[in-house]
């Protein structure tokens, strides 16, 4: 069940999710939300808090969760966006979580994998997605055999 929404924030998910998770039971969570507190400039304790009570409400409802990160352009500063990339390893680590710490790593740089906004992968792009995402997401499926 595809549960996002173009143009999330954390903020969002976490308002949304306590409906998703009561609707679908789901088994695993794969959680990749942030970029768009990042692009927002955001404050990033704001967003690290609302994946922390995602995760917790993900297991809460029985869930395994695989956390997804993402990665905000340099012009942010270097602070904020070396921040913005610890946060999901933080996390994971905190949470002992599987982590795909970049979900675009094979496609963000190539023009012909991204659709003209140069944020999102297009069709092109898709199977280097789920080249990326597998390797953490194939054995959570094995589990749930």
């Amino acid at each position: 069940m595809n549960a996002s929404v173009s143009g999330e924030t954390t903020s969002g998910g976490l308002q949304r999710l306590p409906r998703a998770l009561q609707l679908n039971q789901p088994a695993i969570v794969v959680l990749e939300l942030g970029a768009n507190d990042g692009l927002r400039g955001l404050p990033l304790n704001l967003a690290s808090a609302n994946l922390s009570r995602m995760i917790d409400l993900a297991r809460q409802a029985g869930a395994r969760v695989l956390l997804v990160g993402m990665r905000i352009p340099p012009n942010y500063g270097p602070r904020y966006t070396t921040d913005f990339a610890s946060m999901y390893s933080d996390l994971a680590g905190r949470y002992h979580l599987p982590l795909v710490p970049f979900l675009l790593v094979s496609v963000a740089l190539d023009p012909a994998r991204m659709q003209e906004d140069r944020m999102h992968p297009n069709a092109n792009g898709e199977p280097a997605v789920l080249e990326t995402l597998w390797p953490q997401l194939e054995p959570m499926l094995h589990k749930n055999r």
